[in-house]
């Protein structure tokens, strides 16, 4: 039976699972593809720590040119992780006419037009299905499965520390800082969890699948961001009074031949689908202009979930070295020579519901002064909480807005916050109330 051989650059968690699965699949694969994958070299710093599974003497090396310079490796699998080092290995890779997997969505959002193209000149593949969501095959839906639809929208919960922080917030309450720590001990936060919480990871894995989607090169820079650190409790109390919860959302949209692309707290009905996605599992809402509305649900990381889509990478490229092929889908599924840049849709031009919430003095006339000043830039109030009512303490005074445009807010809030009877800054989040509508 013929062998395929694949170095693997990154022994750490993932790249523990990756083996793993490949010695217990050995024989499934090998019925499914016609072909033995055979692990013939693996590149890491440390090379005496116990990973918990078991390999070949000899296999290991911390010579990465001993996968790279090898003519009988035909697949790269790249799981070091940063950008630096790891472009280096995947372009020396490609040089060499080697294909690569990678799971590295800090990489991709960064360098991946470099990379696809010169993968595309060379005549190999580059997998990268783990690089957003874990297990659930998200790239692979958006590449093949919905290949003939327009997408016109996609909402993601992409972050599964983020997830679980505010899932906690939720339904056994505490302040952000606490669930934080608690997360951390779990194992399911790092150390230094700034791209988690911050929202840059998700804003990674949107920019993979915005140039996917719409045949696109942005980086993640161009995406607007805001992370979950200024959500309290007390927001999280108030969203379920008016019927919502509070989710870190990827979204992305064609809005009149324009792409809207963001990452924030965003506030969404408490009985859609995504808003049942607790703790640390991410779940993706496509809406294609055939297929109507999708859902990917599943465990967004971890050692085997992620090892499962780095793995499928490897049969898929497997099967088409088999054919003598390469290239039979592009790595954005468009064209090469017909990806382009897009214009994306300021964050001022957006139209949505607010929920905004006010400290206030109170006292009489205080809405009364709130409302007009909301009222002189065109926002419309459609409902209003104002609760523990304490004459001349500071009370949270609450609004939920109709669809507003945020220039026109932003300017509102500019007003009011300067008014002596509010004495903090008036914090605001987003509404997404119709999620994926398949219009």
């Amino acid at each position: 039976m013929e062998r395929i051989n694949v170095g693997l650059i990154g022994f750490g968690t993932i790249g523990s699972g990756v083996v793993k699965l490949l010695e217990d699949s050995r024989g499934i694969i090998r019925e499914r593809v016609g072909a033995e994958i055979v692990l013939k070299k693996i590149a890491d710093k440390d090379t005496e720590r116990d990973r918990g599974v078991e390999i070949e003497s000899g296999l290991l090396t911390q010579d990465v040119s001993e996968i790279i310079d090898d003519p009988e490796i035909a697949i790269v699998i790249e799981l070091v992780g940063g950008v630096d080092a790891a472009r280096k290995f995947i372009l020396k890779a490609i040089e060499k006419g080697k294909s690569v997997v990678t799971a590295n969505k800090a990489l991709l959002s960064a360098c991946g037009g470099e990379i696809f193209e010169k993968a595309v000149k060379s005549g190999v593949d580059v997998g990268f299905e783990a690089s957003v969501g874990g297990g659930i095959p998200v790239i692979k839906a958006l590449k093949e499965g919905l290949v003939a639809n327009r997408i016109n929208s996609i909402y993601g919960i992409i972050n599964g520390t983020a997830n679980y922080i505010l899932s906690e917030m939720t339904h056994e309450g505490g302040r952000f800082e606490d669930i934080l720590k608690k997360a951390q001990k779990k194992g399911y936060a790092e150390a230094d969890p700034t791209y988690d919480v911050e929202g840059i990871d998700t804003a990674h894995k949107l920019a993979i699948m915005i140039n996917i989607a719409y045949g696109a090169s942005i980086k993640y820079e161009d995406i607007y961001t805001e992370g979950i650190n200024g959500v309290t409790s007390l927001d999280i109390a108030f969203a379920k009074e008016f019927g919502y919860r509070i989710k870190l959302l990827a979204i992305a949209k064609e809005v009149n031949g324009r792409i809207e692309a963001r990452v924030h707290p965003t506030m969404i009905p408490a009985d859609s689908m995504l808003a049942a996605v607790e703790g640390v599992y991410n779940a993706v809402h496509i809406s294609g202009s055939a297929v109507g509305s999708v859902i990917l649900y599943g465990k967004g990381a971890g050692m085997m979930p992620t090892a499962s889509a780095v793995v499928a990478d490897v049969i898929d490229i497997c099967r088409n070295i088999k054919k003598g092929i390469s290239g039979r889908v592009s790595p954005l599924s468009y064209l090469q020579e017909n990806i382009s840049s897009i214009d994306l849709r300021e964050i001022e031009d957006l139209e949505v519901p607010y929920y905004i919430r006010f400290s206030a003095i109170d006292k009489p006339g205080v809405l009364s002064k709130i409302s007009g000043v909301l009222g002189n830039h065109n926002i419309s109030i459609s409902s209003v909480i104002q609760k523990d009512r304490k004459i001349g303490e500071v009370v949270p005074v609450v609004i939920v807005t109709h669809q507003a445009k945020e220039r026109e807010l932003l300017a509102a809030l500019n007003d009011i916050d300067k008014m002596d009877v509010i004495l903090e800054k008036t914090k605001y989040l987003r509404i997404e109330e119709k999620l994926g509508s398949d219009s």
